[in-house]
């Protein structure tokens, strides 16, 4: 069996819902064009505050720059659609759908490294570095390279399968494996996402602003409710950790089944946030509640904020 179908069906026996393979060594213009696009959104200051993303651009867009001998990457992806609709009565609040289970990051972490384990006994002299998320990978450019879908116009990865709902890991990798054919773009004329988003945090087509992104203004933004201006406070409505706006109303999300992965299965909590409930955490309760869940990233001081704001928009 050659080693890259070997590599995949580890994958998908690991519980991975979609698995492909880019190859880095043979488009050597493609990280300068990674590079060129990072570098001119940074001088656009769409990444806000988050000061990490302007250091060394060029190697979040070259793999060989994190992994020496880097051949190849392999991207993979979980569903993490459920058929559970969110309780949005008045006094309730809104959680994006990827963090109504366990934190993601957790859970694809331990499948990456038991398939990196998996890898190494297929080919003991590769060597491997895996990252969910966090590394200097520009991973939705790569999975649309390795086949998992394309870069939809709200500049999430859009797959023909799983729609938007797809967390991806991927595995950089010295081994030299066979290609999958890079994803076409399918959005065509449609542009549902732009129209849905209540900030208007897509400055164009595929450009999103941070600095009005209902994702990043209730999870990355650090500050009181004076760090957010009142023009998008009225905005924000009732999300209180994330938002799914312009994901809900993708057309290829008709195509979605619901995940397999018990761990992304919502809480009573997650699925229908007590807005006045919540604002009673101290930071003992809130560290209990969400000890499991991405949410603990917004901190009690982001998530009271984010709360005060949903409170005084119902």
């Amino acid at each position: 069996m050659p080693l890259a179908r070997a590599i995949k069906e580890e994958a998908l026996a690991l519980g991975f819902d979609a698995v492909g393979i880019a190859r880095v060594d043979t488009t050597p213009a493609l990280p300068l064009t990674l590079a060129s696009r990072l570098t001119q959104w940074l001088q656009r200051g769409f990444h806000a505050t988050m000061t990490w993303m302007e250091r060394t651009p060029e190697k979040r867009a070259d793999p060989r720059l994190v992994l020496p001998e880097c051949r190849a990457i392999i991207v993979v992806g979980m569903n993490y659609f459920t058929n559970h609709r969110a309780d949005e009565r008045p006094g309730h609040g809104r959680i994006a759908r990827y963090a109504w289970g366990q934190d993601y990051h957790e859970v694809l972490e331990a499948k990456l490294k038991a398939l990196e384990t998996r890898i190494a006994a297929l080919a003991p002299n590769a060597a491997t570095k895996s990252y969910v998320d966090t590394g200097p990978i520009m991973e939705k450019a790569w999975a649309e390279r390795a086949g998992l879908g394309w870069i939809g116009k709200h500049s999430n990865l859009v797959s023909a399968e799983q729609g938007s709902w797809l967390l991806l890991g991927e595995i950089l990798t010295t081994l030299d494996l066979d290609s999958d054919e890079p994803a076409s773009d399918l959005c065509g004329s449609c542009t549902l996402c732009i129209q849905a988003c209540p900030t208007q945090a897509i400055a164009e087509p595929y450009v999103v602003d941070a600095n009005r992104c209902i994702s990043y203004l209730t999870i990355e933004l650090r500050g009181d409710m004076t760090a957010v201006p009142d023009e998008l406070q009225r905005r924000m409505g009732n999300h209180i950790f994330g938002c799914d706006d312009c994901l809900d109303v993708c057309p290829f999300n008709l195509r979605a089944e619901p995940t397999q992965e018990p761990a992304f299965q919502p809480s009573p909590v997650t699925l229908a946030p007590d807005l006045n409930a919540l604002a009673q955490l101290d930071d003992a309760a809130f560290r209990h509640t969400f000890h499991l869940s991405p949410i603990k990233r917004a901190k009690l001081a982001g998530l009271q904020r984010n709360l005060s704001i949903a409170k005084t928009n119902q």
